[in-house]
Protein backbone atom coordinates (compact mmCIF):
# COMPACT_ATOMS: atom_id res chain seq x y z
CA UNK A 1 0.00 0.00 0.00
CA UNK A 2 1.52 3.75 -0.95
CA UNK A 3 1.55 6.55 1.20
CA UNK A 4 -1.13 7.74 -0.06
CA UNK A 5 -3.53 5.01 0.73
CA UNK A 6 -1.99 5.26 4.18
CA UNK A 7 -3.05 9.02 4.41
CA UNK A 8 -6.20 8.88 2.87
CA UNK A 9 -7.45 5.72 5.39
CA UNK A 10 -6.28 8.18 8.02
CA UNK A 11 -8.38 11.10 6.87
CA UNK A 12 -11.55 9.46 5.82
CA UNK A 13 -11.31 6.90 9.51
CA UNK A 14 -13.03 9.78 11.48
CA UNK A 15 -15.73 10.30 9.05
CA UNK A 16 -17.03 7.09 9.03
CA UNK A 17 -16.23 6.35 12.46
CA UNK A 18 -17.44 9.99 14.04
CA UNK A 19 -20.67 10.54 13.19
CA UNK A 20 -24.01 8.82 14.73
CA UNK A 21 -27.37 9.70 12.67
CA UNK A 22 -29.45 9.12 16.31
CA UNK A 23 -27.69 10.57 18.64
CA UNK A 24 -29.49 12.86 21.13
CA UNK A 25 -28.62 15.35 23.10
CA UNK A 26 -29.94 14.95 26.63
CA UNK A 27 -27.58 17.26 28.47
CA UNK A 28 -29.41 19.16 31.24
CA UNK A 29 -28.28 19.81 34.89
CA UNK A 30 -31.97 19.74 36.17
CA UNK A 31 -33.17 16.67 34.02
CA UNK A 32 -31.44 13.26 34.86
CA UNK A 33 -31.60 10.60 32.24
CA UNK A 34 -34.30 7.77 32.37
CA UNK A 35 -34.43 4.54 29.89
CA UNK A 36 -37.61 3.77 28.29
CA UNK A 37 -39.00 2.73 25.32
CA UNK A 38 -42.48 2.75 24.23
CA UNK A 39 -44.13 1.94 20.88
CA UNK A 40 -47.14 4.09 19.82
CA UNK A 41 -49.69 2.79 17.35
CA UNK A 42 -51.40 5.55 15.69
CA UNK A 43 -54.24 3.46 14.90
CA UNK A 44 -55.18 3.46 18.20
CA UNK A 45 -57.76 6.31 18.98
CA UNK A 46 -55.05 7.35 21.80
CA UNK A 47 -53.08 8.19 19.36
CA UNK A 48 -54.69 8.95 16.05
CA UNK A 49 -53.63 12.61 16.14
CA UNK A 50 -50.19 12.01 15.33
CA UNK A 51 -51.06 11.15 12.30
CA UNK A 52 -51.28 15.25 11.45
CA UNK A 53 -49.07 18.08 11.51
CA UNK A 54 -49.23 20.26 14.75
CA UNK A 55 -51.16 17.80 16.76
CA UNK A 56 -48.83 16.80 19.73
CA UNK A 57 -50.04 13.97 22.48
CA UNK A 58 -49.17 13.76 26.14
CA UNK A 59 -48.18 10.41 27.11
CA UNK A 60 -47.94 10.29 31.05
CA UNK A 61 -47.86 6.31 31.38
CA UNK A 62 -45.75 5.09 34.41
CA UNK A 63 -41.86 4.86 33.93
CA UNK A 64 -41.76 7.05 30.34
CA UNK A 65 -39.84 9.92 30.79
CA UNK A 66 -40.05 11.97 34.16
CA UNK A 67 -43.46 13.55 34.17
CA UNK A 68 -44.18 11.81 30.89
CA UNK A 69 -43.67 12.67 27.04
CA UNK A 70 -45.08 15.13 24.28
CA UNK A 71 -44.73 13.38 20.85
CA UNK A 72 -45.87 15.66 17.31
CA UNK A 73 -45.78 15.43 13.84
CA UNK A 74 -44.05 18.33 12.39
CA UNK A 75 -45.11 17.35 8.85
CA UNK A 76 -40.92 16.22 8.26
CA UNK A 77 -41.11 13.26 10.64
CA UNK A 78 -41.66 13.14 14.77
CA UNK A 79 -40.27 14.92 17.46
CA UNK A 80 -40.15 13.44 21.40
CA UNK A 81 -39.72 15.66 24.24
CA UNK A 82 -39.91 15.09 28.07
CA UNK A 83 -42.66 16.68 29.67
CA UNK A 84 -40.89 18.08 32.66
CA UNK A 85 -39.51 21.63 32.75
CA UNK A 86 -36.07 21.59 31.33
CA UNK A 87 -34.90 24.95 33.55
CA UNK A 88 -35.20 24.06 36.72
CA UNK A 89 -34.51 21.65 39.52
CA UNK A 90 -37.75 19.17 39.37
CA UNK A 91 -40.60 20.32 41.65
CA UNK A 92 -44.40 20.33 42.43
CA UNK A 93 -45.00 22.43 39.27
CA UNK A 94 -42.48 20.80 36.66
CA UNK A 95 -45.26 18.68 34.84
CA UNK A 96 -45.75 20.98 31.10
CA UNK A 97 -48.98 21.38 30.11
CA UNK A 98 -50.06 21.79 26.78
CA UNK A 99 -51.57 24.82 24.73
CA UNK A 100 -51.81 24.28 21.09
CA UNK A 101 -48.12 23.61 19.78
CA UNK A 102 -46.53 24.91 22.56
CA UNK A 103 -45.72 23.29 26.23
CA UNK A 104 -45.83 25.41 29.06
CA UNK A 105 -43.62 25.37 32.04
CA UNK A 106 -46.20 26.51 34.88
CA UNK A 107 -43.46 27.35 37.51
CA UNK A 108 -42.37 30.54 35.41
CA UNK A 109 -44.93 30.49 32.48
CA UNK A 110 -42.29 29.60 29.65
CA UNK A 111 -43.39 28.55 26.66
CA UNK A 112 -41.30 26.27 24.24
CA UNK A 113 -42.38 25.10 20.76
CA UNK A 114 -42.82 21.36 19.73
CA UNK A 115 -41.28 22.29 16.17
CA UNK A 116 -38.29 23.07 17.70
CA UNK A 117 -38.12 22.62 21.75
CA UNK A 118 -36.77 26.29 22.44
CA UNK A 119 -38.10 28.93 24.38
CA UNK A 120 -36.72 32.20 23.92
CA UNK A 121 -34.60 33.63 26.61
CA UNK A 122 -33.93 30.18 28.23
CA UNK A 123 -30.61 28.17 28.60
CA UNK A 124 -32.43 25.03 28.05
CA UNK A 125 -34.84 23.69 25.49
CA UNK A 126 -36.94 21.18 25.89
CA UNK A 127 -35.09 17.61 26.71
CA UNK A 128 -35.66 15.16 23.38
CA UNK A 129 -35.69 11.79 22.98
CA UNK A 130 -35.17 10.05 19.85
CA UNK A 131 -37.80 8.63 17.81
CA UNK A 132 -37.95 5.51 15.88
CA UNK A 133 -40.49 4.90 12.40
CA UNK A 134 -41.04 1.03 12.60
CA UNK A 135 -43.79 1.37 10.41
CA UNK A 136 -46.36 3.87 8.62
CA UNK A 137 -48.64 3.43 11.79
CA UNK A 138 -45.73 2.83 15.01
CA UNK A 139 -43.53 4.56 16.06
CA UNK A 140 -40.84 4.33 18.97
CA UNK A 141 -39.85 7.02 21.35
CA UNK A 142 -36.82 5.95 23.64
CA UNK A 143 -33.76 6.93 25.40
Amino acid sequence: MSITKYILVILLFPIFFGCSNDTVNNNNRYLPNYNFSIDINMDLPLYTNLQFTGNPVYIDQAGIGITGVFVMNTGSGYVAYEATCPNQEIASCSAMTLNGINAVCPCDDAEYSLFNGQSEGKEFPLKPYSIQIISPTVIRVYN
